[in-house]
């Protein structure tokens, strides 16, 4: 520290505020909302403080500097704990006569209001997912449209709500349904649906999840404007009532006896301690066979993972995509599974 200059003094108290940061956020998963709702809004920011410690890191391995010490190990034991922010092998991709094709979207009720300033965006959906042709479709911020034909797939459970605008959540399915259900999560329009399908002889649980929404704008503009303090109780009373939906969730898992798969848009990140409790000891299909950023939430200056599909250890990943088709706020998502003998 001595030897360092002024400069690279003040770099370093920095790299050591960002490094315990990131420290910190590793236990985030562990604790629960409802009591450490302060430290849980940290895990919004994992990925930025993981770049952060990227950046400490090249910076004192180029000016030859044991000071890049800090940042390595709190990168290496993040590694250890969580593996790779980045997914560095190539995507599997698998052709298997019994692969299920399961994509999950967050379609934002088909750019009802325009978000997106270009024509037809409802139909160049539909189009991209009849191309794309899954044999399961979970959908989340569904809006029922006359114009829009899903007739296409055999069934279909959907659980809508409001009164002027219904939407809400759909399951659909080229397998028979032979149940069906909804969570009703309190206070909320957010929900959890699911629906039982036969593949053949197996009977198998989809659930389709949309936990509690932030309802932030990331125009960063606009963020500038927000009150700080407001923002923060915000989301920290949001993470609360994701704990909440969570629980409620899992009593209703815990009831099934079947396999699963579970997708949904969690609003929240892979750090978090509703992620953690969701996925269990399930697989998470992206860690599993996708690769890259994995980013699933269309925020300008870091990639944002907040989609998940999640599959029961008795499924064999073999393929996992995320699309680039910019119809919506979320990115569609994809993996293709199959039931080892």
């Amino acid at each position: 520290m001595k030897k360092l200059s002024r400069f690279d003094k003040i770099i370093f108290v920095l790299n050591i505020i960002a490094a315990t940061l990131l420290l910190l956020s590793y236990i985030l998963p562990y604790l629960p909302p409802k009591a450490f709702f302060v430290l849980s809004v940290l895990s919004l920011g994992v990925s930025v403080l993981i770049i952060i410690n990227v950046l400490f890191f090249m910076y004192w391995l180029f000016k030859l500097k044991n000071q890049l010490i800090v940042s390595l190990t709190v990168l290496v034991i993040g590694y250890i704990t969580y593996g790779s922010f980045y997914k560095f092998s190539s995507s599997k991709n698998i052709d298997n006569t019994n692969n299920i094709k399961v994509m999950n979207y967050n379609v934002r009720l088909f750019n009802l209001y325009e978000w997106i300033p270009e024509d037809s965006i409802d139909t160049k959906i539909l189009d991209f997912i009849k191309k794309e042709s899954p044999d399961i479709l979970n959908i989340q911020d569904y809006h029922p449209n006359p114009d829009l034909d899903f007739s296409f797939f055999k069934y279909k459970y959907e659980k809508l709500s409001g009164k002027k605008l219904k939407s809400g959540q759909v399951i659909f399915s080229q397998y028979p349904i032979i149940n069906s259900g909804s969570l009703e999560f309190p206070n909320t329009a957010n929900n959890a649906i699911f629906a039982d399908v036969v593949k053949g002889k197996d009977t198998i649980r989809i659930y389709n999840i949309h936990l509690q929404s932030l309802k932030i704008d990331t125009n960063v503009e606009k963020l500038k404007q927000e009150n700080t303090s407001y923002l923060f109780n915000r989301v920290g009373s949001t993470f609360k009532m994701q704990q909440v939906q969570t629980e409620l969730f899992l009593a209703h898992k815990k009831q099934c006896r079947y396999k699963m798969i579970i997708t949904g848009d969690f609003n929240n990140t892979a750090y978090s301690y509703v992620y953690r409790s969701i996925r269990g000891d399930l697989n998470d299909t992206f860690i599993e066979a996708g690769n890259g950023f994995g980013r699933t939430y269309d925020f300008k200056f870091f990639p944002v993972r907040i989609d998940f599909m999640l599959a029961d250890e008795a499924f064999a990943v073999n393929g996992f995509k995320t699309y680039n088709q910019k119809y919506s706020d979320h990115y569609p998502i994809m993996t293709k599974l199959s039931l080892e003998d």
